[in-house]
């Protein structure tokens, strides 16, 4: 993930480096300032609003969401506990949302998806819904504080139709350890907050490898007991 510095004047608007002018910037730096003037315009309300985006589209990165919501509380704006209350309640939303759409799916459509895509089986969607009915709690605890797997442990919760009070109460608890983490960074880290996004990415990076290559030996296992039944067959 690209480093990202930012300086805020006293009135918490983002000063951007050189000119002024945007040009150059990274996509984060950006993400960033507006996340700031979101909050600046709407208080608390806005880091909830923001960190809701996060948990609906992954790629947003809740390491620099999360930091500003803090800087933001530190400059007297709001107060911590508003910046802690509000990204937790956006937390919730966002995954509320995610799970909703794990619940339109259901098992049945991703069975019949499966069955239409050469490597996949319907009876993966089975063992997948049947291993989440007996560690979804733990997957949604501890997945709202592992980058990208936070936003997408919702939908199979919803597939697998997890109690909505029980995955409310896992995915809350499990957000506010995360959000705290980085909104207490932002907040005594000040304008140094980029600090904490960068050890964020190293994390990240290994969430990215283990996937690739938890993906690589699947497709790798499947082929070959494909070419294997074709060759008995």
């Amino acid at each position: 993930m690209t480093d990202v510095t930012l300086s805020l004047s006293p009135s918490l608007s983002p000063v951007r480096a050189g000119s002024g002018s945007t040009e150059g910037q990274s996509w984060l730096t950006s993400l960033a300032d507006w996340t700031v003037s979101l909050m600046e315009v709407i208080g608390p309300v806005g880091a909830g609003v923001a960190i809701a985006l996060e948990n609906l589209f992954p790629p947003l990165p809740s390491e620099v969401v999360l930091p500003m919501a803090g800087l933001t509380a530190s400059r007297g704006s709001f107060t911590l506990f508003e910046a802690l209350l509000w990204t937790t309640l956006g937390s919730v939303v966002g995954a509320f949302a995610l799970y909703g759409l794990g619940r339109w799916l259901g098992a049945g459509r991703l069975r019949a998806f499966a069955a239409k895509m050469p490597l996949l089986h319907p009876e993966d969607v089975d063992r997948t819904v049947a291993w989440f009915e007996r560690h979804g709690g733990k997957a949604v605890f501890f997945g709202r504080m592992i980058p990208i797997f936070r936003s997408l442990i919702s939908i199979p919760a919803g597939v697998a139709k997890m109690p909505l009070w029980r995955f409310g109460l896992l995915t809350g608890a499990g957000s506010l350890i995360w959000n705290t983490i980085f909104v207490l960074a932002g907040y005594l880290l000040g304008e140094n907050w980029h600090i904490v996004e960068e050890y964020a990415s190293i994390l990240q990076y290994i969430v990215i490898a283990a996937v690739g290559i938890g993906l690589a030996w699947f497709l790798y296992s499947r082929v070959r007991s494909l070419l294997a039944a074709r060759k008995d067959a």
